[in-house]
């Protein structure tokens, strides 16, 4: 155990706990080098690691992870979680998939069902993804990831907007800030030539900290500011 390390890695986590992420990474950084080794610490750490885009730094995290003490068997399932990301990230969709549904038939929790019901819409079977995300409805209806991926389903899919609109509309109306809703939403605004409110709900799409699994990445936002700068 290092006494130094762990210090940083419990600033590490006040920040992280603020949403200060630069700070809390560098931190996280300096004390994953001096031995940080709690799992809290590292399970924050792998996740940051993860937002962050860095990937491989992410996989050693994990490995060190699974080997410390007092790891649980929710930690388990994130450590599933966070490796099915990974794998999809460089190409491997089919076995992140495979991963998450293996621990899908014993457990079922929204977070599961939110990252494979995404991971199905980015695989491209529209019919799988739409059967999925229809049977997360039915596990929560108001749960806003759920059903946004429900909306991107039909948006992205299966060329239904209107439909998609309804789902967009409901999971807005319970997380307003949530970026991927308020890109999409964003994209109804500039078909219908309200640039107003498309750059209201990108400036809050842009707001936001984006993960691997937004649709809406930075430069997806920022492509669309340009687009209707001076409309």
């Amino acid at each position: 155990m290092s006494f130094t390390g762990n210090l940083l890695g419990n600033q590490a986590l006040a920040a992280h706990s603020k949403g200060e992420h630069d700070k809390a990474i560098a931190l996280y950084d300096e004390g994953y080098k001096k031995g940080m080794d709690k799992a809290r610490m590292l399970k924050s750490y792998s996740v940051l690691l993860i937002r962050f885009g860095r990937f491989d730094d992410a996989l050693e995290v994990l490995k060190k992870l699974e080997r410390t003490p007092g790891v649980t068997p929710k930690d388990t399932a994130s450590m599933h979680i966070n490796y099915a990301i990974i794998l999809w990230k460089k190409g491997h969709i089919d076995r992140a998939i495979e991963i998450l549904e293996d621990d899908f038939r014993r457990v079922k929790t929204g977070t599961m069902y939110s990252v494979i019901g995404y991971l199905k819409i980015e695989k491209g079977d529209a019919q799988a993804a739409l059967e999925f995300n229809q049977a997360a409805l039915e596990y929560d209806d108001e749960d806003p990831v759920l059903l946004d991926n429900l909306a991107q389903t039909y948006y992205r899919l299966l060329g239904d907007k209107q439909t998609a609109k309804g789902y967009f509309d409901k999971a807005y109306a319970i997380k307003a800030d949530a970026i991927d809703t308020n890109y999409f939403l964003a994209l109804y605004d500039i078909d219908a030539g309200d640039y107003a409110s498309a750059r209201g709900h990108l400036e809050t799409a842009r707001a936001g900290f984006t993960s691997p699994l937004n649709y809406a990445s930075p430069e997806r936002i920022e492509e669309k500011l340009r687009e209707i700068e001076g409309k």
